[in-house]
């Protein structure tokens, strides 16, 4: 090998490499952003229909999914297929009367996917490959709002805003069997890795609980004031992660032991934020932890921007810039 080649090869492996990207939501926009994991740099945009909420990615890391909610009296009734490979246009899914998609999760093995549908009070299932909807599971009185399923796809469950409930289905005959109290305005609901514990997040409460996967049954009930919008996990399932819309903060769980780790300030002192269903405020929404790097990553709406912490002190150390009004937050490693 010659030396020229030597170098060439060792100057390409010191060259950094984008190792993975973050999805944002950007509902004012009618857009996804992709912003590179290794500095926010912006790595390209999707046009979406109206004002996109959910996103969710599958693990090749090829395909997004995003629900396209609507705005105002227009209600939406759609997916957004994303090609994160090749860059395709965007492939649209018409869910027909299923109207203001909201909640969505991919069921194991990514062919299927979950999504709520507020104007017709459904879960829906639908085949990603032909756009069809599969299975129609009437949720009953209320807007199912949010959606998680279990580690093995057999079960998900769905929270109601307006209900303050939570309930669970079974994927097996496509057919809810409990709807129990959370907390008034429930909203955010996921499970933990490794325990299955349902955990939800009643905004108008002011609390997390955490319920029993199989009963729904309350095992406990921790405080996170503040409105309480979202809830997630770190890929370990050892901390719960909590975004406070109108406190502006991010509260941090020790899952196993249900106690306050850290509660993370989210307003930045000199930052310009904008008018916001709560007001002038940051208004966090959106929050994913980083499988790969000590990190956790909050959209925030009220300023344009994604706010990036550090799991080892708990403080926020960098804000990338999104599209207008950030939401949902996905990753995607590309496969790797």
């Amino acid at each position: 090998m010659s030396r020229a080649l030597c170098l060439s090869l060792l100057l390409c492996a010191a060259l950094p490499a984008v190792s993975g990207e973050i999805l944002v939501g950007n509902k004012a926009a009618d857009t996804v952003w992709r912003l590179s994991l290794d500095d926010g740099r912006k790595l390209g945009e999707f046009p979406t229909n109206r004002a996109p909420h959910e996103i969710v990615v599958n693990h090749a890391g090829s395909v997004a999914l995003v629900a396209n909610y609507g705005g105002g009296d227009k209600p939406g009734n759609s997916l957004s297929v994303l090609d994160l490979r090749g860059g395709a246009a965007p492939r649209i899914i018409d869910l027909g009367r299923h109207g203001r998609p909201h909640g969505l999760r991919l069921l194991p093995g990514d062919r299927e996917a979950l999504a709520t549908t507020e104007a017709s009070q459904h879960l829906i299932r639908i085949d990603i490959a032909s756009g069809k909807i599969v299975a129609e599971i009437p949720l009953g009185e209320g807007k199912g709002h949010m959606v998680a399923i279990a580690a093995d796809g057999k079960t998900a469950y769905v929270t109601k805003v307006d209900r303050g409930t939570v309930s669970r289905i079974d994927l097996g005959d496509n057919t809810k069997t409990d709807e129990v109290d959370a907390g008034k305005g429930a909203e955010g609901v996921a499970v933990r890795p490794g325990s299955g514990e349902v955990w939800v997040s009643n905004r108008e409460a002011g609390t997390v609980t955490v319920h029993d996967p199989r009963t729904l049954a309350i095992r406990a009930t921790l405080p996170s004031p503040g409105f309480p919008i979202r809830v997630a996990f770190t890929a370990d399932g050892r901390q719960a992660l909590v975004s406070n819309a109108r406190a502006a903060t991010l509260s941090v769980f020790d899952a196993k032991r249900k106690k306050v780790l850290a509660t993370v300030e989210l307003t930045r002192a000199g930052a310009e934020y904008r008018d916001t269903m709560l007001g002038r405020a940051a208004l966090p929404i959106g929050v994913v932890a980083d499988p790969k790097r000590p990190r956790v990553y909050v959209a925030i709406s009220g300023g344009d921007e994604i706010a990036v912490i550090d799991r080892k002190t708990w403080k926020p150390v960098a804000q990338w810039k999104t599209g207008r009004e950030p939401d949902a937050l996905a990753l995607s490693f590309g496969g790797d």
